[in-house]
């Protein structure tokens, strides 16, 4: 049985790979592949999943092979497959073939058929690799593959401003989940002295006899953990993306953002729920926070205008029970509710169209106001409020920009001296000084040792925030993305003795993505001799080649999965120590607005309206 589990990520491989392959003009073989793709995986899980019940459904954990491995560390892939994990595959299996077969007339003679197809299938490769992850390295490998094919989803209409605007503000939430994420794998590293798996986290009683002796720490990686599932299932604050989401096809909102991957925060509180379960405080955090959204939710859909949005908002509410019942210890329930919260939203999705053209057919002949609503019943004063706050979204998004990016762009106005040459000069003389130091390590006195690594981490991310919000200069803002990969190398080799075969497994990577993105940038420069990051250019339309190397190239420096850069993130963050808060912070945070520099370089100089007048532009509104 254990062998099998690699058919259910070989299956979506090779059909990804073969979409490749086949010309952008022959609709019919792409989608018919698609067809066939999801159907052998549909009829294997259904079979592989009796099998699995007949013989006592017994929990599977797979170590797969190590891609890496230096002294103490295992970077390894692990398959763990429990009844979660069963009707998750099913559901998603299902679903998504239901999509497949959907898209193949509702996609008829888009310009963006085949690239529609091939993100799909990308997206069915990192659920799969989700639902059957066996530890956090494997299941961030998929979350990064969830990430980048949401965010060429929503953008699916590159020539439209909204959509390219939305893709890359989810894109930067999506980040904030990301350092959940990688925070909670580098503390865990920390708390079990091993590369953990989901099976040994499982165990009672070595999971309390950890977290009475590191109670602080259990309550952190949980933490990270919930911050995570938070953005990933647009739960409070973080709910505001889920309708703007909706800016892509049809199909895609239905399976990303109405069945499928809107539900995978829910899966990671299940997977990890043995591990937060006996902490109390995390239990009442997730409790206040999946009733808060499901009530500020509600409200929200009562008052929107649009269907999408009315289900999204919808669908987040019925999140936010979900998350009360995972809390309630009522697994069972949870995973039935969530089975019916996906079905119920991929048809009302899919039928959106026709409903919309129904209703307002209903309303011009058969109109009848209701006497009276539940929100009658409360005093005028409140009613109007909630009202009002409901239309405006609670302010949410405000609230996350207010708080998450405002202070990196009023953080980094102040650093003019980035844009002068002795800015320049003045750290490329840091950074040699600390090549010296670095010579000196063992008689470096323990004050400068303990505080060295912090600050030229703190170096390292004043250059990539600067990157982040530079308007002109897009090679420099290129070269400020990829020594920021060096400062963090530095930071790290000050801070502990680490591998040299470490520093070059992620170096290499970092090294090889700068040179094929130094060189696009420099080819598009020639052809349209003036490019700027002040707005979107859309240069994808006339130079389709350029943008796919520059985002394989934006994809390697940012650690996409399996880079060298991203295997080398993973060792780096294990060469930070437990009590080494400051470090992992400004390393997390520097690795996360990496990516969001590289994406929004790739989004203004490739996406969005033409910057040339002669070609079509949609309006801002579309």
């Amino acid at each position: 049985m254990e062998l099998f589990l690699h058919y259910f990520l070989l299956i979506p491989f090779i059909g990804y790979v073969i979409s490749l392959l086949i010309s952008s003009k022959n609709e019919f073989a792409i989608s018919r592949l698609a067809f066939i793709t999801l159907s052998l995986q549909l009829i294997f899980a259904i079979g592989f999943t009796i099998k699995w019940i007949t013989i006592g459904m017994p929990s599977i954990n797979l170590k797969d092979f190590s891609l890496y491995q230096v002294d103490d560390y295992d970077f390894f892939i692990d398959l763990y497959f429990d009844h979660v994990s069963a009707v998750f595959l099913v559901l998603g299996a299902f679903l998504t073939f239901l999509i497949t077969y959907y898209s193949r007339f509702y996609m008829h003679r888009e310009q963006g058929f085949k690239r529609f197809f091939n993100t799909i299938l990308l997206f069915y490769l990192g659920y799969n690799i989700i639902i059957l992850s066996g530890n956090f390295e494997t299941l961030f490998i998929g979350w990064e593959f969830l990430g980048i094919s949401s965010f060429l989803l929503i953008a699916f209409y590159r020539d439209r401003y909204l959509p390219v605007k939305n893709a890359v503000k989810i894109f930067s939430l999506y980040r904030i989940g990301d350092i959940g994420l990688i925070l909670a794998m580098w503390l865990s590293h920390h708390l079990f002295h091993e590369n953990v798996t989901f099976g040994r986290m499982h165990n009672a009683d070595l999971v309390s006899h950890l977290l009475q002796k590191h109670s602080w720490e259990g309550f952190f990686i949980s933490f990270m953990i919930l911050i995570a599932a938070l953005v990933k299932s647009a739960q409070l604050p973080f709910s505001s993306w889920l309708p703007r989401a909706m800016e892509g096809p049809t199909p895609s909102s239905a399976i990303f953002y109405g069945s499928l991957s809107v539900h995978i925060g829910a899966f990671l509180l299940l997977r990890t729920h043995p591990f937060w379960e006996h902490q109390i405080s995390v239990r009442i955090l997730i409790g206040i926070i999946g009733v808060s959204t499901c009530i500020v939710a509600s409200l929200m859909a009562r008052v929107q205008t649009s269907v999408k949005s009315q289900i999204a908002y919808s669908s987040i509410a019925q999140i936010g029970l979900i998350f009360m019942e995972i809390v309630a210890g009522w697994d069972d329930l949870a995973i039935y509710h969530i089975c019916g919260n996906a079905l119920l939203r991929t048809y009302q999705l899919l039928v959106s169209p026709s409903i919309a053209s129904y209703r307002i057919k209903e309303q011009l002949y058969h109109f009848e106001p209701r006497e009276k609503t539940l929100e009658d019943s409360l005093p005028k004063k409140l009613e109007y409020s909630f009202y009002i706050l409901s239309l405006k979204e609670w302010n949410l998004e405000t609230i996350i920009y207010q708080v998450f990016l405002a202070p990196l762009q009023r953080f980094a106005k102040r650093f003019r001296l980035f844009q002068m040459n002795i800015g320049i000069i003045l750290f490329a003389v840091i950074f040699i000084a600390g090549l010296i130091l670095l010579s000196f390590k063992n008689d470096l006195p323990h004050f400068w040792k303990n505080y060295l690594p912090g600050f030229y981490a703190f170096v390292g991310l004043l250059m990539v925030i600067k990157a982040f919000t530079e308007r002109r200069n897009v090679l420099m803002s290129w070269f400020m993305v990829m020594m920021n990969h060096f400062w963090i190398a530095l930071a790290i080799s000050i801070n502990v003795h680490i591998h040299y075969s470490t520093l070059a497994m992620y170096l290499t990577g970092v090294i090889i993505s700068g040179i094929i993105g130094y060189f696009s940038i420099q080819k598009l420069k020639n052809i349209e001799k003036r490019i700027t990051l002040a707005r979107f250019q859309g240069h994808s339309f006339e130079h389709p080649r350029i943008a796919f190397i520059f985002l394989l190239a934006c994809l390697g420096m940012a650690g996409f999965p399996i880079t060298p850069t991203m295997i080398g993130e993973d060792l780096i963050f294990s060469a930070v120590r437990e009590d080494q808060y400051f470090l992992a912070f400004f390393l997390s945070i520097s690795l996360i607005v990496d990516g969001l520099a590289l994406v929004r370089m790739y989004a203004r100089l490739f996406l969005g309206p033409h910057v040339k007048t002669y070609h079509s532009i949609a309006h801002k509104s579309s």
